[in-house]
This record gives structure tokens, C-alpha cells and sequence, in this order.
């Protein structure tokens, strides 16, 4: 195979493995209040983060030692589609009265608990796949990377153009693409697995061996600090939305592009995230994984406080600010971190240590962060309150965040001390 034709392919993938989550992700919110389960909004949100406690974990294990890591990644999006497809259903087959919040939930819970291990998996298929052409991931793997931004952008301007904002069609766009990944998987360079016919513990046996990596106290406090930072992933994804639609209840605001076209606002983070990935390789080379997690936590202090300082009137050009610094936030943790990962591990414990970074991540950090910001708002924005004491309470919540957010970045410029990577 051609280096033109790998990488084309492996694009074709990451396009799609984001353009899943991209269908509902950032919308599902305004779903969620319109629906009347406001107040579980950090449910669903937090349930991803549940999900990759384990899956991409075990996900990860299986990938190294059982199942080629594509073929994994197919099957996955295939029981994810499935049980998305069900949820959109049964959520389109009750509108106009009550959603069941027990069938819902249920539904969705077992789609993320599918998709969520893909996300490793994918970043597993890629990085094997260009190692093995013999080309520098560090160099190689962003340019890759930004298709799946695009993908993330497209499904969600199409969702919020066809008005499915606040509808069940947003599972069912999501949907449709995971089933056809799920067969595309199929078809993608094969990852080996390390099973061979060599004697192994049964750590081994059932990759517990890649825990070993907290031993080390770098890695460790990479893991840990992978937490902290998770925290953040998906405050805005689950709050970002019903906060500016808030401000549709206030005459000053009302009828602004922002409030009537939230998706395509806040997808202005994922166009910025599409260019900032491009810059992962320049920065890590020149100042190195401290510094370049450094300035993604400061990204997230902006992140937080041009929310709480905007507005969709004359404060807009603070919420576009916001969608500008979540580029830098986004890749320069994430993409960087999978990077920092693939260099600082060896190939038989490669995928299941993608799948801890996942944990630790979007699973503990993701599930700490939606439940506790979703206590914050719960506790500031209450009803019965007029649509401008929901504004203010909505605001204090942003600041609340971004002062976490650099309370993290302090402790981390004092606590992780940096050193070339080297496998372990």
C-alpha cells in the first residue's frame, strides 16, 4: 500500500469516528431541556465518562492481546449505531409528550458505552498504521487528525441547518454514520496483536502489565494530571448550549444569530480545533509536552471566562473568543497527550495504554467534571428565577470553572517535570 493511499484512508476514518459524536454531542442539551430533563443534562453528559472508566481499558486490552485493533473498532460502531438508531426511535416515537428518561437513557448509555472505547481504538488503527509505512507519527498523525474535526463540524452544521437541534434526528444522523464506520472499519491496515505463542502471566495475559506505567512517577503524574484536566472536557459540550438559548428569554437578546443558530456558534471551537492540531507538531518540538499542556490549561481558563463575560448582544465577540481559545484547549491536551502516549510505551502494551489515557480522561476526569458542573448549575441557575437572575447565576457558574481550571494549571507547573520519552 502507498503512503498517498494510507493516509487517505486512515482520513476517510478519522472523518467519521468524530462526525458520530459530532451529530449530537454539542447539541443534545438544548434537546435534553427542551424535552423536559434539564436537570439530567449532566447525566447523559457524565455516562460517557462513566463508560470509559472501563471500556476503553478492556477495549484497549482485548485490541493488543485478541482482535486486531480495526476490526474491534468496526464491530464497536456497529452495536453503537444499533443502539443509537433505537434511542432516536424511541425518542422520535414520543414527541409531543413525555420522554421516558429510564428507556432513553438506557439506549444511549449502551451507544456511548460501544463508541467511547472507538475514540482510543481509532488513534490505535492510525499511529500503528504510519508506523509501520515507516513515517513520524509526531509529524504525520495531526494532519490526519483535523478530519476528524471536519467531520465533528459537518454533522454538526447539518444538524443544527436541518433544524434537528432540539429533535431525536440528531441520534439518527449519528446513527446512520457509526453503522457505516462500523463496515468501513472493516476494510482498514491490519493492527497485530501480541498474542503469539510466547508463555505469559496472567497480568499479562490480561494486560493488567500497563498499570505498571504508575510506577513510573512521571507517567504517573501525566495519568494524573490527565484526570484533572479531563475534568473540563465536557462542561461546555453539555452546558454551552442551554446557557446561550437562555438568553433567548431575554428581549435584548432574542432573535440574535447566537441564540437562533447556537450549533453553528459553538462550532466555531471545532473549526479553530481543525487549525490548531496543525500546530501540535511545531509546539511540541519547540517547547515540549510541559509547556504545550501548560498553555492547553491557560486555554481552558479563557475557555470559561469569555463565557462568563459574553453574551449574544455586544459581548459576542467574547463568546467568539471563547470558540477560538477551545482549539488550543482541545488538541494541544488531547492530540498531544494520544502522542506522548504512543512515544512513551512499547507496541505490545500500545492500545490498552490509549485506552488508560481514555480512563483517565474522558472517563474519571469527564465523569467528575459533567456531575460536579452539573451540581454548580443546579445549585446557581434555578427555576424561578427570571430569565436575567439565570443569566447572572449562569455566569458565576463560568467563573467557578475557569478558577478550577487554573488552580490545575498551577499545580501542574509546579508538580510534572518533563524529560525526553522513552518506551517503556
Amino acid at each position: 500500500m502507498n503512503v498517498f493511499s494510507l493516509k487517505l484512508r486512515l482520513t476517510a476514518m478519522n472523518f467519521l469516528e468524530f462526525a458520530v459524536w459530532g451529530a449530537y454531542l454539542t447539541s443534545m442539551g438544548s434537546y435534553l431541556a427542551k424535552a423536559g430533563l434539564v436537570e439530567y443534562i449532566g447525566w447523559f453528559y457524565a455516562v460517557q465518562g462513566v463508560v470509559s472508566i472501563f471500556m476503553p481499558g478492556l477495549m484497549g486490552i482485548v485490541a493488543d492481546r485478541w482482535v486486531p485493533a480495526q476490526r474491534l473498532l468496526g464491530l464497536c460502531h456497529i452495536l453503537a449505531g444499533l443502539f443509537m438508531g433505537a434511542a432516536s426511535l424511541y425518542a422520535a416515537g414520543t414527541e409531543g409528550g413525555a420522554l421516558g428518561m429510564a428507556t432513553f437513557f438506557t439506549l444511549y448509555t449502551f451507544s456511548v458505552a460501544f463508541y467511547m472505547p472507538t475514540l482510543a481504538l481509532s488513534n490505535s488503527v492510525a499511529l500503528n498504521g504510519l508506523a509501520r509505512a515507516g513515517l513520524d507519527t509526531v509529524a504525520a498523525f495531526p494532519p490526519i487528525r483535523v478530519f476528524g474535526t471536519i467531520g465533528f463540524i459537518c454533522t454538526m452544521w447539518i444538524v443544527s441547518l436541518m433544524h434537528y437541534e432540539t429533535t431525536s434526528g440528531q441520534f439518527l444522523v449519528s446513527a446512520a454514520l457509526s453503522l457505516l464506520l462500523g463496515l468501513y472499519a472493516q476494510t482498514l491496515p491490519g493492527c497485530p496483536t501480541s498474542k503469539g505463542g510466547e508463555r505469559r502471566s496472567l497480568k499479562q495475559s490480561l494486560g493488567l502489565d500497563v498499570f505498571f506505567l504508575f510506577k513510573q512517577r512521571r507517567m504517573a503524574a501525566f495519568f494524573l494530571f490527565s484526570m484533572l484536566l479531563g475534568v473540563s472536557l465536557q462542561i461546555t459540550n453539555g452546558f454551552a448550549s442551554p446557557f446561550i438559548k437562555e438568553f433567548e428569554n431575554v428581549a435584548a437578546y432574542a432573535g440574535t444569530f447566537g441564540v437562533e443558530y447556537t450549533g453553528m456558534l459553538i462550532s466555531l471551537s471545532q473549526i479553530s480545533e481543525a487549525c490548531c492540531v496543525l500546530l501540535i507538531p511545531f509546539f511540541l518540538k519547540r517547547f515540549g509536552m510541559k509547556r504545550v499542556m501548560m498553555i492547553a490549561m491557560l486555554a481552558w481558563v479563557l475557555r470559561f471566562g469569555f463565557f462568563g463575560f459574553g453574551n449574544p448582544g455586544e459581548g459576542v465577540w467574547l463568546f467568539v473568543l471563547s470558540m477560538l481559545v477551545y482549539g488550543v484547549a482541545f488538541d494541544f491536551f488531547n492530540v498531544s497527550g494520544a502522542l506522548f502516549v504512543d512515544q512513551s510505551t512499547s507496541p505490545d502494551i500500545r492500545s490498552s495504554a490509549q485506552g488508560l489515557f481514555m480512563i483517565m480522561t474522558n472517563g474519571l476526569g469527564a465523569s467528575i467534571g459533567t456531575l460536579s458542573a452539573q451540581a454548580v448549575v443546579n445549585h446557581y441557575v434555578t427555576e424561578g428565577m427570571s430569565p436575567e437572575q439565570k443569566i447572572v447565576g449562569w455566569q458565576t457558574c463560568w467563573y467557578i470553572f475557569a478558577a478550577y481550571a487554573l488552580v490545575v494549571l498551577l499545580l501542574f507547573a509546579v508538580a510534572f517535570k518533563e524529560k525526553e520519552a522513552k518506551a517503556v
